[in-house]
């Protein structure tokens, strides 16, 4: 059985209109979880969704309001470490944390 290491698992849920000091703020996540270390962030930008607003975001002819999806898997202790800051950078949106297993696969070439 391989050796899977307990983790988190974090998902951050904004819209890309959403910025930080003049920066989309998906970017400025990214940059602060390289800054950290945090073993890896991936962003998604959806289709369409609507939140605690309940107003739809969708692509529109003159503006674009896509929902965002960050997530990013490190140790527990690291992501304790990121989610004060992340709370900071975010003036809306959802915050959500899963426990994971997780192995990091490496083969040489």
């Amino acid at each position: 059985m391989p050796n899977y290491q307990r983790g988190k698992l974090l998902r951050l849920h904004f819209t890309e209109r959403d910025q930080y000091r003049n920066k989309p703020l998906y970017e400025a996540i990214v940059e602060k979880c390289q800054e950290l270390k945090i073993a890896g962030a991936t962003v998604f930008r959806g289709l369409e969704g609507f939140g605690g607003t309940a107003e739809i975001h969708r692509s529109h002819m003159l503006a674009h309001d896509l929902p965002i999806i960050v997530q990013i898997i490190d140790s527990d202790e690291n992501i304790g470490r990121l989610l004060p800051t992340v709370e900071e950078m975010m003036d809306r949106g959802l915050i959500a944390t899963s426990d994971v297993e997780m192995r990091r696969i490496q083969k040489s070439s």
